[in-house]
């Protein structure tokens, strides 16, 4: 059997999610000949505006086993079932991944969530009819020489879903909501859309971005943030918005939150972004509705030497575009009755007192009775692509006494969560529609 010796204190802190702070001008021009880097920042670092030394390993756990319950929920949104070279830093938030960026002219520092399963990059903006609480200013579009209302017949209105028209017939007005109740109401437009580097003093300008200025917004968000920055597959993503410049690559890398290394994870875009060498697999992204999501196809899973196949839809044997890969969402989710025959698998390789997780989140808990436990080596089989999962981050410590598998059960929705993706380099490529793996030591980039 394949197996892990895995430490407990390297797991004390594993199922706490990560986020991205984007931190950041030179012009888009230079940027493309140079290319330029931001770092990814851990949530519960002393380095993050998040840290609380106060917090115990057990509740940051807890924190993050809850967030990722809203998580699943953001897959269901109410509405409907030379290249630049750049790189950006990301810290935990609320589950997700946090941008720091800048919009208008003068810029003005925002704080947003950097999201993989949304497409609209939206913030909270004056006037404000109803916005959550949010610790800094909210963007005034009235000071920023830069900002232009989009148009209701505009190309841009037309390619976002749920728009309409002011009332005045001007300009467009959008809106998006979500299966957590979560909703953003407002302005569709223009402005420039400013990142940071940390390979130059210079960060790199992108005028005329499509944005949302909300007006009226509520739902999961954290008061130090401001709204999201979609890293989607849509239309009006920051990802397709910087297409061609970057040629449709991105990456990231993500440093296992057991590592007692400090270093950054990595998210980067362009040439920089490609994902190649010994040990790399790629995996089709497989074209699916909404465009927003990167839908992959899982073929089975293999505990030990024991590979397990799932099966279609209602039992009809057609897998294609069966999981979704997700770097905001904590565990990986699988179909119910697989995720039994998944968890059984695994049982049979551990021999320990099984124990219970308070809150019922995960189901296949352990109480270990020394310092480190025998975990069996797990694999993910995507079409074209063997992906051996990191044996520190499959279980995670929920408090002093459990061990658990994060993986979870659920019939709605499939999902490949960030702990199974940690020291990977994960990089999507929208050009050929591939999604590569490589195993990497992520504190070495």
């Amino acid at each position: 059997m394949a197996s892990h010796h895995h430490s407990l204190l390297s797991l004390a802190a594993s199922a706490t999610t990560f986020s991205v702070i984007l931190l950041c001008c030179f012009t888009l021009i230079e940027a493309l000949n140079g290319g330029f880097s931001v770092d990814l920042i851990y949530r519960d670092s002393p380095d993050s505006p998040f840290y609380n030394a106060s917090e115990t390993h057990s509740q940051r756990v807890a924190k993050a086993l809850r967030r990722s319950i809203n998580r699943v929920n953001h897959f269901k949104p109410s509405s409907s079932v030379s290249p630049n070279l750049a790189q950006t830093d990301i810290i935990s938030n609320s589950g997700e991944y946090l941008m720091k960026y800048s919009v208008g002219t003068p810029p003005v520092a925002i704080l947003g969530v950097a999201d993989t399963g949304s497409d609209l990059i939206w913030l909270q903006c004056k006037p404000c009819t109803e916005c959550y609480n949010q610790a800094a200013p909210f963007f005034d579009p009235k000071m920023s020489t830069t900002y232009k209302s989009v148009s209701c017949t505009s190309s841009q209105c037309e390619s976002l879903r749920k728009t309409s028209c002011s009332n005045d017939g001007t300009s467009c007005q959008y809106s998006v909501s979500y299966g957590d109740q979560s909703f953003s109401n407002g302005d569709l437009a223009v402005d420039t859309f400013t990142l940071g580097s940390t390979t130059s003093d210079n960060p790199v300008s992108l005028p005329k971005t499509i944005i949302g200025c909300g007006h009226d917004n509520n739902g999961h968000f954290d008061a130090k943030g401001s709204g999201i920055v979609g890293l989607g597959g849509g239309t009006v993503s920051l990802v397709s918005q910087l297409s061609s410049s970057i040629r449709g690559k991105f990456s990231y890398c993500l440093v296992p939150l057991t590592s007692r290394d400090k270093k950054s994870s990595k998210l980067k875009f362009g040439s920089d972004a490609v994902v190649s060498g010994p040990g790399t697999v790629s995996t089709p992204l497989v074209p699916k509705s909404p465009d927003t999501f990167y839908f992959l196809t899982l073929e089975a899973m293999s505990v030990g030497s024991k590979r397990l196949e799932l099966s279609g839809s209602s039992g009809s044997g057609d897998l294609e575009g069966n999981i979704i890969i997700d770097s905001g969402t904590t565990v990986t989710t699988l179909p119910t009755e697989f995720y039994s025959e998944f968890e059984s698998a695994v049982a049979e390789e551990i021999d320990l007192e099984r124990g219970d997780d308070p809150s019922q989140f995960l189901s296949l808990c352990y109480k270990p009775t020394s310092d480190s436990i025998e975990i069996p080596s797990i694999t993910a089989h995507f079409t074209g692509a063997d992906v051996k999962l990191n044996p520190d981050t499959t279980f995670v410590q929920i408090n002093e006494e459990l061990l658990c598998l994060a993986f979870r059960a659920n019939q709605d929705v499939t999902i490949f969560g960030n702990l199974a993706q940690s020291n990977l380099l994960v990089g999507y490529d929208l050009v050929k529609k591939t999604v590569s793996f490589k195993p990497t030591d992520c504190t070495k980039l």
